[in-house]
């Protein structure tokens, strides 16, 4: 974390807060979700499918939470570990996965080789950076993945709205049109694999986006 971004710090001091209740809630939510368990299938499939040099490093989930995600991923025959900003989350996703390897970190400066990684996925892990920060996270992104990588993108889409903070239930968050985050991701080295709109179910107020990218 850096003087230059506060924001890192409150995110991490509010997920630190309801870690508990948050694993709690989430640990078996993809249970109920077959599109989310679709879009990671996609995801794990295009990774095994470009498996071979220089794409044979690990996957790793950037903002892992409680590592429900992660251990997902390595379910469908990934070599995955988990980063997140928050030293509880990272806490919990241990002693709830202790075969995978869970480690602090933040994503904007990724204590990683360059082109180490065959895959990332964000997974609701962007939402809560001010969108005149983003564009450095894509370009970290780009440096850590091997050319050819591929990049999974879950987050609230903004319904036809320009980019929207709204009152996240932990830390403030936002909305994204899915064309505009693609055209960021675009201008950091990815090209467009595939996209997905789900609409939100019973509990849930917005649209979600799913974003499928290739490093170039």
């Amino acid at each position: 974390m850096t003087e230059s971004a506060p924001y890192l710090t409150a995110t991490a001091d509010a997920y630190d807060a309801v870690a508990v209740l948050y694993a709690d809630l989430f640990r078996d939510s993809l249970d109920r979700l077959p599109l989310d368990r679709a879009a990671l299938a996609a995801f794990a499939d295009s990774v095994r499918a470009d498996g071979a040099a220089p794409l044979a490093g690990p996957v790793a989930e950037l903002g892992c939470g409680p590592g429900y995600v992660t251990a997902h991923l390595q379910g469908l025959g990934l070599d995955v570990f988990g980063i997140d900003l928050s030293p509880r989350m990272i806490e919990l996703a241990r002693e709830a996965y202790p075969g995978l390897r869970f480690e602090v970190g933040s994503m904007h400066a990724l204590d990683l080789a360059d082109g180490e990684l065959s895959g990332i996925v964000s997974w609701y892990s962007l939402i809560h950076t001010p969108p005149r920060e983003l564009p450095p996270y894509f370009a970290e992104f780009r440096r850590v993945l091997a050319p050819g990588g591929h990049l999974l993108l879950g987050f609230f889409e903004s319904g036809g709205d320009a980019v929207t903070e709204f009152d996240h239930k932990v830390t403030p968050a936002y909305r994204w049109p899915i064309d505009d985050l693609a055209e960021l991701a675009r201008e950091a080295g990815f090209t467009e694999v595939g996209r997905m709109l789900r609409e939100p179910l019973e509990g849930e107020r917005f649209r979600q986006g799913r974003l499928l990218m290739r490093g170039r």
